[in-house]
């Protein structure tokens, strides 16, 4: 069973997010990139469904510019076999991203597409639903468990009243949520072996899809600072400023 991995490269986690002085765009100057959390994630869920022996190939696949091929090689080194990485310098939207990566499941064939739920960067969560809707394919999004039992694969969702069990027919789309397992760090070894591995570039153009985005970014501003909290006396005086001050009651 083939299984093909979306990742995205982002601004690392753990580093402050600095805006342009001129708030026409985040400031990426010198900032360390990394592998969208939740992709990590996904990675993760496929190669352990390989070491399981449900899966024989894991495909990883990006899309954006030249410097997204090292989020690629990481993958490659936490145990992808191969990558695909989509080249671009516009930027790819949701729609756009999803369209990109239903042309390549078009030519993979894989039985299983995981996803990262959404990116830190933007948020939109909508990729994965987009691509299965253009793939024609089942969907189990916000994955915290997957079970592959033959030509099914059953996916524990996590929903605002708990947990939700669906079997989907493969080949599908999941896309992972936090819970669903702990990525493994990449042995020094294993980084290695990734820069042997093959990886496939194909120029966006070439797969027939207008990537021009159909969003315009007006201004970024970086959230207000929050003020610092105050003590009180007593529950009156609480309940008074509840009620006049911050008007909640």
């Amino acid at each position: 069973m083939k299984v093909l991995v979306a990742v995205k490269r982002v601004i690392d986690y753990n580093v402050k997010i600095r805006v342009k002085p001129d708030n026409s765009d985040v400031d990426l100057t010198n900032v360390k990139m990394a592998m969208n959390p939740f992709c990590e994630i996904a990675v993760e869920e496929a190669v352990r469904l390989k070491e399981k022996g449900v899966a024989t190939e894991v495909v990883a696949v990006t899309i954006g510019a030249k410097a997204a091929q090292e989020q690629l090689r990481t993958a490659l080194a936490l145990g992808a076999d191969r990558a695909v990485h989509v080249e671009t310098d516009e930027r790819v939207d949701s729609l756009a991203a999803a369209k990109l990566l239903a042309k390549v499941v078009e030519e993979e064939q894989p039985q299983l597409v995981i996803l990262g739920k959404q990116s830190i960067d933007t948020d939109n969560n909508q990729t994965g639903q987009m691509l299965a809707a253009l793939a024609g394919l089942p969907q189990g999004t916000f994955a915290s468990e997957v079970v592959v039992e033959g030509d099914k694969v059953q996916v524990t969702r996590e929903v605002d009243g708990g947990l939700q069990t669906v079997e989907l027919s493969l080949p599908a789309v999941i896309t992972t949520d936090l819970r669903l397992n702990e990525p493994r760090y990449a042995k020094l070894p294993d980084i290695m072996k990734a820069k042997k591995k093959p990886l496939d570039v194909k120029p966006a153009a070439d797969l027939g899809v207008e990537v021009q985005s159909r969003l315009t970014l007006l201004k970024v501003e970086s959230p207000a600072e929050r003020k610092g909290g105050i003590k009180v006396g007593s529950v009156d005086e609480l309940v008074d400023k509840l009620k006049n001050e911050a008007k909640v009651l």
